[in-house]
């Protein structure tokens, strides 16, 4: 019993030591583990820097306008009859646009070829054709009056060497043919002055005709009525203004293009643009001319070109955005715009180095569709981390893969 005492009193502490012996063995164990197993790695994707050669594009801020605009004015005096188009219509070349009321261009038409006809009557003149001064009646009878005066006094000077009339027959015969001869110059000056007289009518007459078109204004080229400027009734004096119109096919674009590009930007260039109306619709189009200065206070140069236009779905004052492939090509750095790092104003790119990340500050160019040019910072032959980089860090243990192809540009 003494025996039994002795042992039940000592199993506790043995206990508690083989317990400890345990724990202690179990902690040695996870520490050893923990130093002998390596850390888990980041799969990434990466690619290859590559020196690409670049088509250089400029990017730009336009304004569309109207190929033509005018504002049509009435080019008579009169009260508007009745409107033939009004804003937002469109119109041919030569469509009517307002019509006058004509009553009075009408009397006076009349009037003028009345006395035209007069005119022509005084003449002589018989149809379209009028005749020569020499062949006007008035001088056809002054010449023959004249021919026969100068055959009196031929024969009275016959007869007068034969002292067959006297001498105050004579001088009578004489004086017949200088008023003879007299009329007939101022019957040819009264048919010349008719002649002019004719021409002035006619002169006139074509006036009145015009005037009496003009009470119908007509668009001067094709487009859209843009304004209406009158009403009917309303009366209109020459140079009034009576509606704008404008031409919507083709549009005129007008921007400006840093100094820099002026080497490699041509009159053909095309160009294409996005409007906010059609944002995922680019339209197409060309340089047609080019300023020869530059702006000293913006540093650019001025260029027009030419939209189609064709449904008229774009309008004349909106703004656009411009790109142009210019003529220069540079052998640049361009990576992936998703492998750029931007925080704080500092653009950084991860280096893959055995199987380590190293954070690499760089300098960013121009952007290029999907990718981004590297001025400075990383070289040709590196291999960078081509995406998903927000959660990555200097010194990280990565498990490199290569990143699917890049697609292509956008245009």
């Amino acid at each position: 019993m003494g025996a039994h005492r002795f042992m039940s009193s000592r199993s506790p502490v043995l206990a508690l030591a083989g317990l400890g012996l345990l724990l202690s063995a179990a902690c040695s164990g996870s520490a050893d583990a923990g130093k002998s197993k390596p850390d888990d790695a980041v799969p990434v994707n990466v690619v290859a820097v590559q020196a690409v050669d670049i088509p250089r594009e400029v990017e730009a801020v336009g304004t569309l306008g109207a190929q033509d605009e005018t504002v049509v004015s009435a080019e008579v005096e009169a009260r508007v009859s009745r409107l033939e188009a009004d804003m937002g219509d469109h119109v041919a070349a030569g469509a009517p646009l307002v019509v006058l009321d004509a009553e009075k261009l009408r009397y006076r038409v009349e009037e003028q070829r009345a006395a035209l006809a007069q005119a022509r009557a005084r003449l002589g003149a018989d149809g379209g054709q009028l005749p020569a001064p020499e062949e006007t009646p008035q001088v056809l009878s002054a010449a023959a009056r004249r021919r026969e005066a100068e055959q009196r006094l031929a024969r009275a000077r016959q007869l007068a060497e034969r002292k067959l009339v006297s001498a105050e027959e004579l001088e009578r015969a004489d004086t017949q043919l200088q008023t003879a001869r007299a009329a007939h110059d101022a019957a040819l000056a009264e048919a010349r002055n008719l002649l002019a007289e004719i021409e002035a009518r006619q002169a006139t007459l074509k006036g009145a005709g015009r005037e009496l078109q003009d009470t119908v204004i007509r668009a001067p080229f094709a487009g859209v009525v843009a304004e209406r400027l009158v009403s009917p009734g309303q009366f209109v004096r020459v140079q009034t203004p009576v509606m704008r119109v404008v031409r919507m096919h083709p549009l005129r674009l007008t921007a400006e293009i840093p100094e820099r590009f002026a080497p490699a930007i041509r009159v053909g260039h095309g160009v294409t643009l996005r409007v906010d109306a059609y944002p995922d619709r680019p339209v197409e189009g060309r340089i047609t001319r080019m300023s020869p200065d530059v702006n000293p206070r913006s540093r650019a140069f001025a260029i027009e070109g030419e939209v189609p236009n064709p449904d008229g779905s774009l309008k004349p004052g909106t703004f656009a955005r411009v790109r142009i492939v210019t003529d220069r090509v540079d052998r640049t750095i361009a990576i992936p715009a998703a492998a750029v790092q931007t925080r704080y104003g500092r653009s950084v790119v991860f280096v893959v180095r055995d199987g380590k990340l190293a954070a690499a500050e760089v300098e960013v160019g121009d952007r290029l569709g999907p990718r981004v040019e590297i001025v400075k910072g990383v070289t040709a032959g590196s291999t960078i981390v081509a995406d998903n980089v927000e959660g990555l860090s200097d010194g990280m243990s990565v498990s490199p893969r290569a990143a699917a192809a890049p697609a292509p540009d956008a245009k």
